[in-house]
């Protein structure tokens, strides 16, 4: 038996970037400051997240820069060719399958609605 779950809760580092494909799917990426409680820094970790179809289109009407959201997903590895020195290399994604706007007054600021514990 295998288990691969990321459950993470953050604030979006970035403004979602939205890509549409002929086929009619939505993709978008964007990337999540987490912090850790054992940790006494105050640098978070970050990690890109990568939505699908109506969760990527969720996430780009919804979701801006600062916004603090939940994800449950999937952890994969993007791999490539280096086109200057040929290595191979690859970077963490997390596949968010579930996608939950935990709104604050902060992100209401902001101009995003308070959709507290909204799944999608």
């Amino acid at each position: 038996m295998s288990i691969n779950i990321v459950t993470l809760v953050g604030r979006v580092g970035s403004d979602p970037d939205i890509k549409y494909f002929e086929s009619g799917s939505v993709k978008c990426r964007l990337t999540l400051a987490v912090k850790r409680r054992s940790r006494n820094s105050d640098e978070p970790d970050w990690f890109t997240l990568e939505l699908w179809d109506k969760t990527a289109e969720v996430a780009g009407n919804y979701v801006r820069k600062g916004s603090l959201i939940g994800i449950k997903g999937s952890l994969k590895f993007d791999s490539w060719s280096d086109r200057q020195t040929g290595a191979n290399r690859s970077t963490p994604i997390i596949r968010v399958d579930q996608l939950d706007l935990l709104g604050s007054k902060r992100d209401g600021e902001s101009g995003v609605a308070d959709m507290s514990s909204e799944h999608f």
